[in-house]
């Protein structure tokens, strides 16, 4: 749920109730951030290694397609991780600071048991946050839901990782939809696309564009 134009008090943080649900609106969530640099050359593909990458990402009219099979090998022959399509964040790896994803993300109906974006953690646990996929619900692992009727829609997606102050923030179509503590300084990545996890679909598929990584002033 956006925040409604008619809502003047919105800029001030005004609350919204929705049944049980909170909704927060306000400033962009990128205010007071600046976008770094992005090439080709920061985008590392990843993806079933006995396969090519055409057959499980694609790249067209400015739309990254990731897709995978849950019978896939994974992305390497040595590793024991689930199979993956996943774009990984390179040149900007941070242990410190304020830190931003933006992306807007596309989930197709029937997509289920999957990771869609994580902040990757470079040792032991190896994320601090996964937004995954579960029937139709966008959630914080398998924790919290952060947005419901995800499938068929683009979504506006930001992510902020405060390093020093260990918190992580998440934002749906401006809508602040997650705040939750982190686990502890280390070095960090970006990630997007899909990833295996528990009960997943047999296909599952997330389309990315507009990808963004942005520093705080």
């Amino acid at each position: 749920m956006a925040c409604l134009a008619w809502l003047l008090l919105a800029s001030m943080g005004l609350i919204i109730m929705n049944g049980a649900q909170i909704f927060f609106c306000g400033a962009d969530p990128t205010d007071g951030f600046t976008a770094v640099p992005l090439t080709d050359s920061n985008f590392e593909i990843q993806w079933p290694y006995n396969l090519s990458r055409g057959d499980r990402y694609s790249y067209v009219d400015g739309v990254h397609k990731f897709s995978v099979y849950s019978t896939d090998k994974p992305l390497r022959p040595d590793s024991a991780t689930k199979p993956r399509s996943e774009l990984r964040i390179l040149g900007y790896d941070y242990s410190s600071g304020v830190w931003q994803f933006e992306g807007y993300g596309f989930v197709p109906n029937g997509t289920t048991g999957t990771s869609v974006m994580q902040i990757h953690r470079f040792f032991s646990p190896a994320t601090v946050l996964m937004l995954k996929v579960y029937d139709g619900q966008l959630k914080f692992y398998t924790r919290q839901v952060v947005e419901s009727d995800i499938y068929d829609r683009w979504m506006r997606i930001n992510v902020i990782h405060d390093v020093d102050a260990n918190k992580l923030t998440v934002y749906v179509d401006g809508v602040r939809r997650l705040e939750t503590d982190g686990n502890g300084a280390i070095k960090f990545d970006f990630k997007c696309g899909v990833y295996t996890q528990t009960e997943p679909s047999h296909y599952m598929e997330s389309r990315w564009r507009d990808i963004r990584v942005l520093k705080k002033d």
